[in-house]
């Protein structure tokens, strides 16, 4: 009894202690959020700073960077990449998954083999092909439409594991006899089934795309298009950074996703236990 109380005990420890060491930067940077730039470099440990807290970095960081504009443009590029990734991974999935066809198997494979190559490898390229050749860059359709195409692969492949081993083909098959089509069958009967898992993509694909950097400062040279990570941009200087303004604006930043965290959270484990895919 006692080593089993012991063994909760360290276990426990162990898990407080990875907690703390964890939250510990996000803690850090709420903290100096709230300080004058000159306290989060000379001790930007400290609770608060020489003035105490200063509510002022958060207007000032919203006007400098543009927020609401930088915001929309987040909002809307986002948004719309999230939901055409979970519309186009779904249905792929769900015919890959119910088809023997051979069609199927090669872009399946292509699907988990292009998870390993690095956008590094294909930065190059994809600006000198959209830009050079077709002109493209500068548009928010043209990063949407990379957002998609690097978010299916991944996307297919939770929601083929949820519809291999969560969704019976008895109910599709009651369905087709009840005169359902298959665009039918899909929206009305596997779509509903498919919720923890669609909550699970949602929230993967929104960390990635709201925070992506690099692509966006890639494709976007207008900086009227500019989404919020590529704005914050602004707080950058040749000689210095004014860091108070800079951590406000993360703050701001997170909040969106961490409300839509919250809302979605319950979905996870069920969906990341659903999209796994049986032996």
């Amino acid at each position: 009894m006692r080593q089993e109380r012991a063994k909760k005990a360290i276990k426990y420890g162990v898990l407080a202690v990875l907690l703390a060491a964890y939250i510990f930067p996000f803690f850090m940077v709420l903290v100096n959020a709230f300080k004058e730039k000159v306290d989060v470099i000379k001790n930007p440990l400290s609770l608060v700073g020489e003035k105490g807290f200063i509510l002022s970095n958060f207007p000032d960081a919203m006007e400098k960077m543009n927020f609401f504009r930088a915001s929309w443009n987040s909002f809307l590029i986002t948004g719309i990449s999230v939901a055409l990734i979970v519309l186009f991974s779904s249905m792929a999935a769900y015919i890959m998954a119910r088809e023997n066809w051979l069609i199927c198997k090669v872009f399946f494979s292509l699907m988990l083999l292009s998870l390993a190559i690095p956008f590094q490898v294909l930065m190059i390229p994809l600006v000198s092909i959209y830009g050079g050749i077709f002109g493209i860059l500068n548009h928010r359709a043209t990063l949407i439409f990379m957002h998609v195409g690097f978010g299916v692969g991944m996307s297919t492949f939770l929601f083929y594991g949820a519809v291999k081993s969560t969704i019976p083909l008895e109910m599709e098959e009651s369905a087709a006899l009840d005169g359902c089509g298959r665009y039918r069958t899909f929206f009305q009967v596997v779509i509903p089934l498919l919720k923890p898992i669609i909550a699970t993509t949602v929230i993967i694909n929104t960390l990635n795309l709201w925070n992506d950097y690099l692509l966006p400062s890639l494709i976007l040279g207008d900086s009227r298009l500019h989404t919020l990570p590529v704005a914050a941009r602004v707080f950058y200087g040749a000689f210095s950074s004014d860091l108070g303004l800079l951590l406000a604006a993360l703050v701001l930043m997170i909040i969106p996703i961490l409300i839509l965290y919250l809302l979605l959270q319950r979905y996870i484990i069920e969906g990341v236990v659903a999209g796994a895919v049986k032996g």
